[in-house]
């Protein structure tokens, strides 16, 4: 296990941090970093033996936070930016079909499991409806869930 980051290198964050219950002062779930900041790598660390955690000074909040290396990439990495994120709850914005076959109608209520930025459209989506399969969906197919009253 190499750690791909090292002292003082500049990496960009690739979803919110939100407190756990380990950042003091701040409520837990608390947003700490937004994704897209970018931070220097302070200190390199493991976590069960089996997880490397960086420890990133992000400047422009002043905040020292921990990330996997799966949250993290190098700053000058292409970074195209996303509306939504992972557990996100988004609706339909339009009748999602395959070959015709309409299988979610617009407006309902999915949540997204993973960000796709590199398709040839823009960016899309791993959204799942309920009792439904997991659906590719672009970004402009959706729109913020209402929140629950």
């Amino acid at each position: 296990m190499r750690p791909a980051y090292e002292f003082g290198d500049e990496v960009r964050v690739l979803r919110n941090v939100r407190n756990d219950g380990t950042y003091p002062g701040e409520a837990t779930g608390a947003l700490l970093i937004r994704r897209g900041s970018t931070g220097f790598v302070r200190d390199v660390g493991t976590f069960l033996q089996d997880q490397i955690i960086y420890t990133v000074h992000f400047l422009d909040s002043d905040r020292v936070v921990g990330c996997r290396e799966e949250e993290l990439q190098p700053a000058d990495a292409p970074w195209i930016p996303s509306r939504f994120e992972f557990r996100d709850r988004v609706a339909s914005r339009l009748p999602l079909a395959i070959q015709g076959r309409v299988l979610v109608q617009a407006g309902e209520i999915g949540e997204v499991i993973r960000v796709v930025r590199d398709q040839p459209g823009g960016v899309a989506y791993h959204v799942h409806f309920n009792d439904r399969n997991t659906l590719l969906v672009p970004e402009t197919a959706l729109i913020e869930a209402e929140h629950d009253a």
